[in-house]
């Protein structure tokens, strides 16, 4: 027995080890051994038996040499991100976003496909697995080469990426949409709620890469919360938290209804608000009022360090974003800081790309 845990705790080092090494080599580029194994404190003959098996694995290899210089330059080994990909997709009411990153999480392709919001799931799942497909296959990547698939929506989803509500796509609550995206490339799949996902992506590369708790609100005729509170995504026990337009006294009004009383769109809206017209203006302030109501309510829950605000609605700026300020300061003890999204509407697909990605570090790589 005693032979056993030696053994396993050999083995257990060996991996540690490893681990270190694959760290330093990500978060510095290609460097020498001598300069892995000081960024990993590890001996210099520990770093190469871990390097070693890192190249056995297909993760690493040794780099192109500098140029210029006089001698032979010291080996340099890089980290293979290109050996692996992740997709991530954005299945939404109208269009369609997938994107393909390698294991260093650069997006690397990809495709969009505009939809009918009518149109019956069966055809949107064809449209989603041919962008995905397309996306993957453009940039020379087969089904062997995707290591994790992730799919964003609208509604709720449950933590085994099966959607248990949604109101706003035709023949989509009940589906397992995380199996689906899975088998499309062979690999493990997932899915989780759109607003959920464009908070991974503000915190992972955008607007609250610095904070730990978020509130994130998706604006526009897809309207959701996302939350994370230290740096982690908090979706509830059913997946259904930040579903705020269920609840009536938060007196949240649905944005299709403001803008449907006046007629216009929002981009028209927000054009003639820009060029003062002050029943334009009105309407903006409604907006603006209506999502600082649905943020109120988990401002005051988590009292979070900044509100992000994306989706289409974003694309107006400080024009919507000034009033809704001056809304959440007085439902506010204390208001947050509210930021525009850096991604706008490519947040959702980044986010499924990230939540791809956490799956292939924790089961493949082992960070």
């Amino acid at each position: 027995m005693r032979t056993l845990g030696v053994t396993n705790d050999t083995a257990l080092l060996r991996r540690l080890n490893t681990r270190a090494i694959l760290h330093a080599l990500r978060q510095g580029g290609a460097q020498t051994l001598t300069q892995l194994a000081r960024a990993s404190g590890l001996s210099r003959q520990t770093a190469e038996v871990a390097l070693t098996d890192l190249t056995e694995r297909g993760l690493a290899e040794e780099a192109a040499p500098t140029e210029g210089g006089t001698g032979r330059p010291a080996r340099r080994f890089r980290f293979k991100s290109e050996a692996g990909h992740v997709v991530g997709l954005d299945v939404g009411p109208s269009r369609i976003l997938a994107m393909l990153a390698d294991l260093n999480g650069n997006v690397i392709g990809e495709q969009r496909i505009d939809v009918d919001e009518h149109l019956p799931a069966a055809e949107r799942l064809a449209l989603a697995e041919r962008a995905a497909t397309g996306c993957a296959g453009s940039a020379g990547v087969g089904r062997g080469g995707v290591w994790a698939a992730t799919a964003g929506t609208s509604g709720v989803v449950d933590r085994s990426g099966r959607v248990s509500v949604s109101h706003l796509i035709p023949g989509w609550t009940g589906l397992d949409l995380g199996g689906l995206v899975g088998r499309w490339f062979d690999c493990p799949g997932f899915a989780a709620n759109d607003a959920n996902l464009a908070a991974v992506a503000e915190h992972w590369r955008g607007s609250a890469r610095h904070v730990e708790d978020v509130v994130y609100v998706l604006s526009g005729y897809r309207a959701g919360h996302g939350l994370l509170l230290d740096g982690r995504l908090r979706a509830g026990r059913t997946g259904s938290a930040g579903e705020l337009g269920r609840l009536p006294l938060t007196g949240w009004e649905d944005p299709s209804v403001v803008l449907g009383r006046e007629g216009r769109g929002a981009e028209e809206v927000f054009e003639a608000a820009r060029a003062g017209e002050e029943q334009a203006l009105a309407v903006v302030d409604r907006l603006a009022h209506g999502l600082a109501r649905g943020a109120s309510a988990l401002v005051l829950v988590v009292d979070p360090e900044l509100v992000v605000v994306g989706g289409g609605f974003s694309r107006a700026g400080e024009l919507l974003l000034e009033p809704m300020r001056a809304h959440l300061a007085t439902m506010c003890l204390n208001p947050p800081e509210v930021a525009l999204s850096t991604f706008g509407e490519e947040s959702i697909a980044l986010g499924a790309v990230r939540m791809a990605l956490d799956h292939v570090e924790r089961e493949r790589l082992g960070l």
